[in-house]
């Protein structure tokens, strides 16, 4: 199987062979061209898997990188059910595949109430039941996001590097530490709210985890690849 997960920032993409990832890559969206070259050195896939939330010129992209098979591409939907996870939404295939993925690999993981943590261009904070329900989840601005966003539509913001500190002495340290602060207490608040039943989990995962990781006040487990995992898991599923 080749697996990519299509962000909005960010392609990440795996080969996948007797469920060895064989190779593996990530690439900007503004470059997607650039894989055709690493996508013409591999063997032919038997199927191709792919979670898209960057729209339709992407699709199309893609379509357009993977044409040199002659494998129909499988665009996933989030499902009211599968894989052991169930579906709360309202309308179930409004949920992004991205996050449907992960919480397929998460729920593979843990197999307990948890919180699944995506830090991309938006964080996400999705929350699993101990019977695998996928109970809702907050969507909320990324760190590079809610930084640029200040800088825009700030007056007299320069762009430089801040530091997380308790009591900023400085305009860099202080929209780093608030934007940090804003996601950190985000996902604790969530933690909280889930954990009054019992112990919970936690999977953080995306470009921006490492950020997030050193000032989270709560036991985590940090996956590289988690919506990757997730493709893997329900090709392997429906094969």
């Amino acid at each position: 199987m080749l697996l990519l997960d299509v962000g909005n920032s960010r392609c990440k993409w795996a080969r996948i062979e007797n469920g060895v990832w064989t190779h593996q890559g990530v690439q900007d969206n503004a470059e997607l061209e650039a894989l055709d070259a690493a996508f013409a050195a591999l063997p032919a896939p038997a199927r191709i898997i792919v979670s898209n939330v960057g729209g339709a010129i992407l699709e199309q992209q893609i379509r357009k990188l993977c044409s040199q098979w002659a494998v129909i591409i499988e665009f996933i939907v989030s499902q009211g059910e599968q894989c052991g996870v169930s579906n709360c939404y309202k309308h179930p295939a409004r949920l992004g595949s991205d996050r449907w993925a992960a919480l397929i690999a998460a729920w593979q993981r843990k197999q307990k109430a948890c919180l699944v943590v995506n830090c991309g261009t938006a964080t996400t904070i999705d929350a699993l039941s101990n019977s695998g329900e996928f109970l809702g989840g907050l969507i909320l601005p990324g760190i590079a996001l809610m930084q640029q966003s200040l800088l825009r539509n700030t007056a007299q913001l320069q762009e430089e590097v801040g530091s997380v500190q308790d009591f900023p002495h400085n305009t860099a340290d202080a929209i780093y530490s608030g934007v940090i602060r804003a996601s950190v207490g985000a996902i604790e608040h969530q933690g909280a709210l889930l954990s009054k039943n019992g112990e919970v989990g936690c999977v953080l995962s995306g470009g921006a985890a490492s950020e997030i990781k050193m000032q989270l006040g709560i036991a985590h487990q940090g996956v590289d690849n988690l919506v990757l995992e997730g493709l893997q898991i329900i090709g392997e599923a429906s094969a």
